[in-house]
């Protein structure tokens, strides 16, 4: 379709954006390092880390995975929270030629198998609270290297040692485990720094991530993220940022976790591009001593999910923050209710923004103008050389104000789902478009909507859930008949995953079958309600109607 959107910008965003300053992400992270190398680039507890300093230690981490035999191509799992070890072996990976697999330390042994053996990863830093979660599934994996790092690794010897002993002893929140031949986070760097870095030379193609989403078949894929994919969406949120953030001055929290698409990218990656202080929150779910670390620094910038704002303005002692050099706070991952909108503009004196992507765009793909005044309900503007296009299920494009399926092409749309070409296939049209799933449209000024899902995954504060993965589990118990999934409105979380269970066992209870998901789902896959009937409705070649269930709900 005609860009109409375009005649909508603010003034000094550019239409276009160009990459070919960057061969790859690395060499975005090192000039940042350069440029920034004496002021601080992450807080994670009370304890700063310079752009100096991550420098210094993701080079000793790239020379440990190549002193190992690590090359160009080899993947490499990163299972953490948001821990200083994070970006280290995150550039550290990179600089070695690596692609990064990021897994959701929440994972139960099912899950972290797959993931393992699907990406082929060969080495993984896991933190040690989560060790015993591998140690479950490892002799089925090709991994040949793992590096375990306690939660106080490169907090200095005191601090360290006091958060360990408060995680290990006082919150009892590392299981036992046994991982032979495993070695220590610290060890890794003093070895590598030993060893010593090769330069490996990247380009555009070069893959950076594997990103796992939901698939179709009940298991996760990951989706191919080059590094020119992403740093393509850098530059893209940096052309929308750029008028009003200042170089060197931000300061941004990072609530969300790095290893999700959206945190990775604009907190991890864009805002390090400007030399921004980012504040690494491990658990946000404790909202009182996030308030408390919020409260510690001039934060300017905020991201997050719907959830999260609520979690804050629900918080008694949130209210009561400077607010005074707050300039942005995005949303994205999920739907932002135009209730938390109003709220959060009322309590922070600043709007609260929406973006929209996916983690096969990288993820961003539309965004609001950040001179807007108040909440409008739309998702944005798509951003610098971005198409956005308005389809029916012919994949013939529809007219304003008509609702169809979005879909996106652009510079940051992936290569592809890793090993699945007919997954790819399902979701790219010839002319490079890539279906999302969503349906909504286009108002005469270039504002896009979304007005329902076509495909049946279910939003939990703003991660992907997808039925078929949730129905498999549920099917596993013994006590199952028959089992559909689908998403339900929830004001906490967006949506809740609710489950239709047909019964083989007639005493089968609700609370049996949300024990049993617990055992192989993450928390936030597992079923919130349980609804139990005689049948399910089906098609007439007996595929069951899940819209059917969501219409009755």
């Amino acid at each position: 379709m005609e860009k109409i959107w375009i005649k909508s910008y603010p003034p000094g965003i550019s239409a276009e954006i160009n990459i070919d300053h960057l061969d790859s992400l690395v060499t975005l992270f090192e000039e940042a390092c350069k440029k920034y190398s004496d002021q601080v680039a992450y807080i994670s507890m009370d304890r700063e880390m310079t752009y100096g300093e991550l420098d210094r230690l993701s080079r000793d981490f790239a020379g440990w995975l190549q002193s190992v035999g690590l090359e160009k191509g080899d993947r490499v799992a990163l299972m953490m929270p948001n821990l200083l070890q994070y970006p280290v072996a995150l550039f550290g990976t990179l600089r070695a030629g690596c692609v990064v697999v990021n897994v959701n330390p929440l994972y139960t042994p099912r899950e972290l198998e797959h993931q393992l053996k699907d990406s082929g990863a060969k080495a993984i830093v896991i933190v040690e609270n989560f060790a015993s979660t591998l140690q479950q599934v490892i002799d089925k994996t090709g991994l040949k290297n793992v590096i375990v790092t306690p939660m106080g690794d490169l907090l200095g010897m005191i601090k360290g040692a006091l958060v360990n002993f408060v995680v290990r002893k006082v919150k009892k929140m590392v299981p036992a485990w046994s991982l032979p031949g495993s070695i220590n986070f610290t060890a890794a760097l003093a070895a590598g720094r030993r060893h010593g870095m090769d330069p490996v030379k990247l380009t555009h193609q070069d893959i950076a991530f594997l990103q796992y989403t939901g698939g179709t078949t009940g298991v996760s894929k990951g989706a191919i993220l080059t590094h020119a994919n992403i740093a393509s969406n850098v530059m893209q949120a940096h052309a929308w940022i750029k008028p009003v953030v200042e170089d060197g001055k931000e300061f941004i929290v990072t609530a969300l976790p790095l290893y999700h698409i959206f945190a990775l990218t604009a907190n991890c990656l864009t805002f390090l591009m400007i030399g921004a202080r980012n504040l690494l929150i491990a658990n946000p779910r404790d909202m009182a001593s996030f308030v408390k670390e919020w409260s510690k620094y001039p934060v300017s910038v905020s991201t997050g999910v719907n959830t999260l704002f609520n979690g804050l303005l629900n918080n008694p002692e949130f209210a009561a923050l400077d607010f005074s050099t707050m300039k942005l706070s995005l949303g994205g991952g999920t739907a932002v209710q135009a209730p938390v909108a109003e709220r959060w503009q009322k309590v922070t004196k600043s709007p609260l923004l929406q973006a929209y992507g996916l983690t096969e765009t990288s993820p961003a793909a539309t965004i609001n103008p950040l001179n807007l005044k108040e909440f409008n309900g739309s998702i944005g503007l798509p951003i610098s050389s971005t198409e956005l296009s308005i389809r029916d299920d012919d994949g013939k494009e529809v007219p304003l104000d008509q609702v169809g399926e979005i879909c996106i092409r652009g510079p940051q749309v992936m290569a592809g789902y890793w090993q699945r070409p007919e997954e790819t296939a399902n979701v790219m049209y010839a002319d490079g478009f890539l279906r999302t799933g969503d349906m909504g449209y286009v108002d005469h000024l270039g504002y896009f909507f979304i007005v329902d899902r076509k495909k049946d995954m279910i939003l939990v504060s703003g991660f992907n859930v997808y039925p078929n993965e949730v129905e498999e589990v549920v099917a596993m118990h013994e006590g199952v008949s028959d089992v559909a999934a689908i998403g339900v409105h929830d004001d906490n979380t967006g949506e809740a995953v609710k489950i239709f269970v047909v019964r083989k066992n007639p005493d089968l209870k609700a609370e049996e079958i949300i024990a049993h998901c617990r055992q192989h789902l993450t928390g936030y896959k597992v079923p919130k309600q349980v609804e139990f009937r005689a049948d399910l409705p089906r098609t007439n070649v007996g595929k069951i109607l899940r819209r059917a269930l969501k219409d009755g709900a």
